[in-house]
């Protein structure tokens, strides 16, 4: 059984289809947090996703199908709540997220000074166009819901206080799973800090569905159409 400081702070990668990348993401997060406990994902991979997570130390949780990033992030989320984590830190598994700046982005929740920590992209020439016009339209609607200037609403590269992981478990199973939590902990008072990263792309291809995971993200929106016409109150 691990003891306490070293199940303070845990990394969960949701990871499908990531043979060629998991391998390399692993070491790189456990020379920036060598004490971590790090539990792996394997959404239903067929590629050997899981072989990789296992020739570390990490903790490779398989699901037998593909799910969705949504649920595999649930699964991990819930995981390391069970074993007792403090912190817990999301990143994706494709190195879209460098791993050397999972310490920043965790520090303000081990501090206790946020609930959640937002790992904030800038819309730089990096990003593609299409997606940093979703980034800047996703994040405008959530400054709305939440009256607080939210720069970056699609990232996955997050650090949870251990309240804000058990008050907050969507129904959501696939990107939207990552917009749900955003916009309910912005409504249930939770505090949330920023924190800048890179803005990596390339690599391997996105899972992201432009059109179905962007409508799906759309219906969370909708649920907070009120505060979108009136602003937070």
């Amino acid at each position: 059984m691990p003891g306490r400081a070293d199940r303070a702070l845990a990394v969960v990668i949701p990871a499908y289809q990531a043979a060629t990348t998991i391998a390399e993401v692993l070491a790189r997060t456990y020379r920036a947090v060598s004490g971590a406990t790090v539990y792996v994902v394997d959404d239903g991979s067929t590629d050997g996703t899981g072989d990789e997570g296992r020739g570390t130390r990490a903790r490779v949780l398989v699901h037998p199908e593909n799910r969705g990033k949504g649920a595999a992030l649930a699964t991990g989320i819930a995981a390391a709540l069970e074993d007792g984590a403090d912190v817990i830190v999301t990143l994706d598994g494709d190195g879209q997220h460098p791993p050397e700046a999972i310490g920043r982005v965790a520090a303000p929740a081990s501090r206790g000074v946020a609930d959640l920590v937002l790992g904030v992209r800038e819309r730089s020439p990096a990003m593609p166009l299409g997606r940093r016009c979703t980034n800047w339209l996703s994040a405008t609607l959530a400054s709305r819901i939440g009256g607080v200037a939210v720069p970056d609403a699609q990232t996955g590269f997050r650090a949870l206080s251990r309240r804000v992981a058990e008050a907050i478990q969507p129904r959501e199973r696939g990107y939207d799973f990552e917009t749900a939590f955003l916009l309910a902990a912005l409504t249930q008072g939770f505090t949330m800090t920023f924190v800048r990263v890179p803005t990596v792309y390339g690599g391997p291809p996105s899972h992201f569905r432009p059109w179905t995971d962007t409508w799906r993200q759309a219906r969370v929106f909708t649920r907070y159409g009120g505060k979108i016409i009136f602003g937070a109150r």
